[in-house]
């Protein structure tokens, strides 16, 4: 079976992220990016899927500007077998995202579809569900065990109120939560071998997708700073600032 791993460029999850300053978006020059952290788990699924015998084969597709190519490496040295990046320097939202990948699907014929259940930039928690509509396929969201079986698979998914288990059938789209595993390194022969592997240019156009924004960013903000705290003599001073300033009593 082919497994089919979306994966994201994002800002390093330990970089402080800063707004620009005519607040239109993150400053993003000059600064580190890597995958994002969800995406690298679903990496490391497929690649286990495979070391246990239930994957053939792992393609990984990102789309994005040109650099997207260090992230797809990255996926390569970690196990997969193919890479395909869908070039543009558009601003890419979550359906025209879908869209894309839904594409790509179309063209691969994957048995199984992953990717991290959200972008830790983002944080929309959209495409993998829009992928999933627009191929009329089962899905299983914030899944932190996956279970493949005869064509099926059994996925464990973190809800508000403890664990919840589906068995869905295959082909299907799958998006991985932060307990599913624990991603390795890309070892340097890995990262070496890695840069002779297949990788795939494509553009929007050539499949044959419409990738123009449906809503525009207005503005974007810090959240406002978080006030020094007071010191009080008494119990009764306390009181009578949470009544009076607070107003939480």
């Amino acid at each position: 079976m082919k497994v089919l791993v979306a994966v994201k460029r994002v800002i390093d999850a330990y970089v402080t992220v800063r707004v620009k300053a005519d607040q239109t978006g993150v400053e993003t020059a000059n600064v580190k990016m890597s995958m994002n952290p969800f995406c690298e788990i679903a990496v490391e699924e497929a690649v286990r899927m495979k070391e246990a015998g239930k994957v053939t084969e792992i393609v990984v597709v990102s789309a994005g500007p040109a650099t997207c190519q260090e992230t797809l490496r990255t996926a390569l040295a970690m196990g997969a077998d193919r890479a395909i990046l869908i070039q543009t320097d558009a601003e890419l939202q979550p359906l025209a995202v879908a869209k894309l990948l839904k594409a790509v699907v179309d063209k691969e014929q994957p048995g199984l579809v992953l990717m991290g259940k959200q972008g830790i930039d983002g944080e929309h928690n959209q495409t993998g569900q829009m992928v999933a509509a627009l191929k009329s396929w089962s899905q299983a969201t914030f899944a932190s065990k996956i279970e493949l079986g005869d064509g099926e698979a059994t996925v464990t998914r973190e809800i508000d109120g403890g664990l919840e288990t589906l068995k869905i059938k295959l082909p299907a789209v799958v998006t991985t939560d932060l307990r599913l595993n624990e991603p390795r390194y890309a070892s340097l022969p890995n990262i070496m071998k890695a840069k002779s592997k297949p990788m795939e240019n494509l553009t929007p156009e050539a499949l044959g997708v419409d990738i123009a924004p449906r809503y525009k960013t207005l503005k974007v903000t810090e959240p406002p700073k978080r006030q020094a705290g007071k010191k009080v003599a008494d119990v009764a001073e306390l009181i009578n600032k949470l009544k009076t300033e607070a107003k939480v009593l």
